[in-house]
């Protein structure tokens, strides 16, 4: 059995576009017919450019070898051009790659993804959600109304989350860390009282954040919200400072979590051996794998540290999200987006269901994807997957976050 073909298909989720602008869905054939599914979640290159990235890394590293090499073929991508460094493109690339070839296994043996990464330690795995607006809300005001937020975080209990995100710290800016405003540690400080007064203790509260603050400032704001005893405190500060997060880490009473925008185990290693964060929470179409974040699983069981798989993408990363999460003992939760298009994208293959996962147990990836609905989908839009404001933060003003990236039509 050999890597044949390569197939991309950039698709668009409809308004309001949760999940981002674009999804980047890999399909992979090999020579006696089977095919793989797989995501890229690479953002820092449009999806153009990214599509050609894709083509070079397959055609290069991939394209002829058995797809039971993954050690092999990661190891030529990760030193491809005299690098062995982490490289967030070209990895992200390798990684939707990876997936597609973990979904061909499967299928090829008749058994999930999970079954042939140690078996299935998790039986159901507990998903959470970023709190978004309830159908009467208005969106734009949706971002800075602690009430509103507090009826969707009630409204996700009464469907069976047990943990809800929220981030209504902004700005994200590319001036990187900045002092919160005031007015910012008001709001975050009112989000979180709201939200747990509305949930109680039937749900934790996981404060959400970009790398935006500096140590400084991550650190008022983690003190300000300690009362209310979220379960995360998100990527306080930029990502690759991981002595300034090991700072915040020490003196802030939440757990710190990060890992979104890290790529293998080589960025992964610091943050637990520094003791920066206590919670990974890998994208695994971006960090190198499925089988690269089972090594960074087994470090993190070292230092006693949990996973918890993001996802601000598409279904088909979400569903090698709940295998990796189903083989591992160190499991926290997975993020989970419901929406009709993620869902209609897999024809329904996993859900959540009472705010639990249940591992699927078709071969493969356990899901069947909608080509010609993704097809029918395109991408016209010039934006990036998600991206920061050149703005500075507004000390006069205030700020708003609208929620990951708004929806471009056209």
């Amino acid at each position: 059995m050999k890597l044949r073909d390569l197939d991309i298909i950039v698709t668009a989720p409809p308004a309001p576009g949760w999940g981002g602008r674009y999804w980047i869905l890999v399909k992979l054939t090999t020579d006696d017919g089977i095919t793989g599914w797989g995501e890229c979640y690479a953002a820092s290159v449009g999806p153009e450019a990214m599509r050609a990235v894709i083509e070079d890394v397959f055609a290069r590293h991939m394209e002829g070898e058995n797809p039971e090499n993954i050690e092999l073929m990661f190891r030529r991508v990760y030193s491809s051009g005299f690098t062995q460094r982490p490289d967030l493109t070209a990895i992200g690339a390798f990684s939707g790659l990876e997936i597609a070839c973990w979904d061909i296994l499967g299928k090829a043996r008749g058994r999930p993804v999970w079954a042939l990464l140690g078996g299935k330690m998790n039986p159901r795995i507990r998903a959470y959600t970023y709190l978004y607006p309830l159908p009467h809300h208005p969106i734009t005001p949706f971002w800075t109304s602690a009430d509103m937020a507090a009826e969707s975080a009630a409204d996700c209990v009464a469907r069976g989350y047990t943990a809800v995100k929220f981030d209504p710290a902004g700005p994200y800016t590319l001036r990187g860390g900045h002092m919160p405003a005031m007015t910012d540690i008001s709001l975050s400080v009112e989000f979180c009282r709201k939200i747990r007064a509305a949930v109680g203790d039937k749900a934790d509260l996981l404060f959400g954040t970009h790398g935006q603050f500096t140590t400084a400032g991550a650190i008022r704001l983690g003190q300000a919200i300690e009362p209310y005893s979220p379960l995360w405190y998100e990527e306080p500060v930029p990502p690759d400072n991981v002595g300034a997060m090991a700072q915040v880490a020490r003196a802030v009473r939440i757990p710190v979590a990060t890992g979104e925008r890290l790529t293998t185990k080589a960025e992964f290693a610091p943050v637990l051996r520094e003791g920066a964060a206590a919670i990974l929470q890998p994208a695994l179409g971006r960090a190198g794998g499925i089988w690269e974040m089972k090594k960074v699983a087994a470090m993190a069981e070292v230092y006693n540290a949990q996973m918890a798989p993001h996802l601000y993408a598409g279904p088909v990363e979400w569903a090698a999200n709940v295998h990796f999460a189903a083989s591992i003992p160190n499991i926290l939760m997975c993020e989970s987006i419901e929406t009709p298009f993620h869902d209609a994208l897999i024809k329904g293959g996993i859900r959540v269901e009472g705010g639990y996962i249940t591992p699927p147990e078709a071969p493969g990836l356990g899901i069947e994807v909608d080509e010609a609905l993704a097809r029918a989908n395109p991408y016209h839009g010039t934006g990036l997957h998600l991206e920061m404001q050149e703005a500075p933060c507004d000390y006069t003003n205030g700020n708003s976050f609208a929620g990951g990236a708004p929806h471009e039509e056209g």
